[in-house]
């Protein structure tokens, strides 16, 4: 579903530490949600094959509940719905909606759940050709946005479609993924790992080395840059990074480049200086939609809405000589661990 913004780094042994190979993670992988999941962990050999089913199935119930491109999926049913239809929904796409309407409203509306027909009109969703649209249909497209339309009792789990109505919970779904991963890991007595499926990341415990997990955070121009690829190298313990970007998903059109993060409040593309969004946060749902949120924020709203609640977020902009980093208290400290 979204970009690949985060690197995972290998550790390299520290010189006396051993005497011989020291052991390293075993990895299982599979694909989901148009991109390829990672997880790195320290257990038994035997129990892999197992734990790859039960990996694979927590991620296949949110694509069957969350996903735009599966026709058959909850969310498609509701978006296909008529106007005064009442869905039930599963308890995880309740969880995940619930939190995705309280951030539109702390945001207001600069992230917005409902934005997918902007999504599909600029080529970026299921459906439609990546192209420029006039703005008679991005204000056909916008007159369909809106959070607030919504009528979503927490208590029932029940969603009305009030008609025209288009939910998109790309910008969230594939970290409560990784938080589905982590939570069926945990229930199998598994501790100690690092999952990463769309540049969306979570790692609890040490390496088998009895290493922390570190990840890097990619610089947005790493694959023509020279020297070192990563802002930032990060120690992660029982902790998630999400990442926002427009430098992976995007389109060029008469010399102009159109990022796949659109301004519901605008119908456009955000632009702005910001070139990428890190955000650290104890689960991957929460890190995943903030980065996106201040994204759509900009970058000088956007970090001062994380300060104001203490996330710890880096947000990397565009600079005359360069990239510059600008990072809140709490990403500071997470820095010097």
């Amino acid at each position: 579903m979204r970009h690949l913004a985060l690197l995972l780094l290998s550790l390299l042994l520290v010189a006396g530490c051993a005497t011989g190979p020291a052991p390293v993670p075993l990895v299982l992988q599979g694909e989901s949600m148009g991109s390829v999941w990672t997880v790195k962990l320290a257990a038994p050999r035997e129990r892999m094959p197992g734990l790859q089913l039960g990996i694979q199935a927590r991620l296949d119930r949110v694509v069957a509940q969350m996903s735009t491109w599966e026709p058959d999926s909850s969310l498609s049913r509701f978006n296909a719905a008529p106007a005064g239809h009442r869905q039930m929904l599963e308890e995880e796409f309740a969880t995940v909606l619930a939190y995705a309407l309280a951030l539109a409203r702390d945001t207001d509306g600069a992230y917005d759940p409902t934005i997918g027909p902007l999504v599909n009109l600029w080529g970026f969703g299921p459906d439609g050709p990546r192209t420029v649209p006039d703005e008679e249909a991005i204000a056909a497209a916008r007159a369909r946005v809106g959070w607030q339309r919504l009528d979503f009792d927490a208590a029932t789990r029940t969603l009305e479609q009030p008609g025209g109505v288009y939910l998109d919970l790309s910008s969230i779904a594939t970290g409560f993924g990784v938080d589905e991963v982590a939570r069926y890991l945990e229930s199998e007595g598994v501790h100690d790992y690092l999952i990463e499926l769309g540049g969306e990341l979570r790692a609890a415990g040490r390496r088998p080395d009895g290493q922390p997990w570190r990840v890097g955070v990619e610089r947005p121009d790493a694959v023509s840059a020279e020297g070192a690829p990563f802002l930032a190298t990060l120690v992660l313990q029982d902790q998630a990074v999400g990442s926002s970007g427009d430098f992976r998903n995007f389109f060029e059109q008469a010399g102009r480049r159109y990022s796949h993060h659109i301004d519901p409040r605008t119908g456009h593309p955000v632009s702005s200086r910001l070139a990428s969004v890190t955000v650290l946060h104890a689960e991957c749902m929460q890190a995943d939609a903030l980065a996106m949120a201040i994204t759509a924020l900009g970058p000088e709203r956007g970090l001062e809405w994380a300060e104001e609640r203490g996330l710890a977020a880096l947000l990397v902009l565009r600079g005359d000589e360069g990239f510059v980093e600008r990072m809140t208290p709490a990403f500071r400290e997470a820095l010097a661990r």
